[in-house]
């Protein structure tokens, strides 16, 4: 059932990665290894029909191989390793309105997973699951399929997801005013507002929360502290516009939100 994944996805996939006509469907084929690279990764799913990954963000580390799955739930900066090439991979970008009406549709009867899960997790897929994203995949071979079953298939591909061994951990999708629910809106938020001032304290009244438990709960999700989640954002976007070559160290220290060029170099 991997092989005819991974075929899916080598007749898609143009370069390293690519969108496709399919909403929120993305393709990765990895013929030989690159180097570390950083990426921000928005709540997704990441289908692996071949090779092995690992993706780090701060203290967290995940590794996912073939015929595994790896849910990230939050906005996250992460450095991404190839340690097993061919590298093959379907991505379901998650839309928040489909897995909400997913789980008002289900029989709700799962607990969901402790506050304190990861923003990453990883789990072998059921065989109903691969089945389900390779005919997703396959869409893309008969254009014509795509408008009328692609939302569809999706749906399946929910459903799937909540009824197996990651079940627990998207239920907290739910818009119940929680920990893990206020975690990944601070998130959000550091995402949209990183070049500018970060104060704690404000962050920690927004979001309801005291300074101490935002930490906490923080630091489990993404593995680092606010304040080192809006470092890692800065520097990866300095980092991308150094290799553009657009603009001078000190220009982009400005932009990223550095006050002192001195502090950025170092």
């Amino acid at each position: 059932m991997l092989d005819r994944l991974a075929a899916a996805i080598d007749r898609h996939c143009v370069g390293l990665g690519t969108d496709t006509a399919v909403p929120r469907l993305f393709l990765v084929s990895v013929e030989e290894p690159i180097e570390p690279t950083d990426l921000l990764y928005e709540p997704m799913i990441c289908f692996v029909a071949g090779g092995t990954k690992r993706t780090t963000a701060g203290e967290l580390s995940q590794v996912a191989r073939p015929g595994e799955m790896l849910l990230t739930t939050i906005d996250l900066p992460v450095t991404i390793e190839l340690e097993q090439v061919p590298y093959r991979s379907a991505v379901l970008h998650i839309d928040d309105q489909a897995l909400t009406e997913m789980l008002v549709e289900m029989d709700d009867t799962t607990p969901a997973a402790p506050s304190s899960a990861g923003g990453q997790v990883c789990a072998p897929m059921t065989p109903e699951l691969v089945d389900a994203v390779t005919r997703w995949v396959q869409l893309l071979d008969a254009p014509e399929d795509i408008r009328p079953l692609a939302g569809r298939i999706e749906s399946e591909i929910l459903y799937r997801l909540l009824r197996g061994p990651l079940g627990p951990v998207p239920r907290q999708w739910s818009p119940a005013d929680t920990a893990t629910t206020r975690v990944r809106e601070v998130a959000r938020w550091i995402c949209a507002h990183y070049t500018e001032p970060l104060s704690i304290d404000a962050i920690a009244v927004a979001a309801h929360m005291s300074p101490a438990s935002l930490h906490r709960h923080f630091k489990a999700a993404t593995g680092m502290s606010p304040l080192k989640y809006q470092k890692s954002l800065r520097l990866q976007e300095a980092r991308r516009r150094l290799v553009a070559g657009d603009a001078t160290a000190a220009q982009i220290a400005q932009a990223v939100g550095y006050v002192s060029a001195t502090q950025f170099n170092r």
